[in-house]
């Protein structure tokens, strides 16, 4: 083995959980998360000469899966409009795509779904920066120098952002919720 081969098993070994969670928290599903996370990889070892040691590597990684995740959800959102456009002709059944019930009672279940499908649509509504800086302040537990680093931004900046993010998210949940 390479000691090119041998410093990538050892990233992988060492970023994997956090390279699938971070993808996870923006794509909310751990099959693409994990599909991510091999592009991640990837790309990680294609680029692993051209890495300059201006940041550290965990934070380049994490630029890489922030990056990725953003593009996988560009994509599906043009996926889904041009879902919709068949559904709405008649091309899908969209009962396809209902999940059967866990071990929760139906109306249990259904809360869950509904209120974990409103806060999606919430952050997912959000500007892509604003989105990746308020999940890896917040979800994440990032420091905001750590999250400038991955953005590639100051300091200030990820503080606005996160700032905005929040104030955003309130509005829209507020919204939502006092019209109910």
């Amino acid at each position: 083995m390479t000691p090119k081969e041998e410093l990538f098993r050892s990233l992988v070994g060492g970023h994997q959980e956090m390279v699938i969670n971070t993808c996870y928290r923006f794509v909310f599903n751990r099959e693409d998360a994990e599909d991510l996370a091999q592009d991640v990889f990837v790309e990680v070892f294609r680029s692993l000469d051209q890495f300059r040691a201006e940041a550290k590597l965990s934070t380049w990684i994490y630029r890489i899966a922030v990056t990725k995740s953003l593009d996988h959800l560009r994509r599906t959102k043009r996926i889904k409009r041009f879902g919709s456009l068949k559904r709405l002709i008649g091309a899908e059944d969209p009962s396809a795509e209902i999940a059967a019930p866990s071990s929760e009672t139906p109306a249990e279940a259904y809360a869950e779904n509904e209120r974990t499908e409103i806060l999606r649509e919430a952050l997912n509504s959000l500007p892509d920066n604003q989105k990746a800086a308020f999940l890896l302040s917040k979800q994440d537990g990032f420091s905001n120098q750590e999250v400038a680093d991955i953005l590639k931004t100051s300091v200030s900046a990820v503080e606005s952002l996160v700032h905005r993010a929040k104030k955003n998210l309130q509005e829209k949940l507020y919204t939502y919720y006092k019209k109910q």
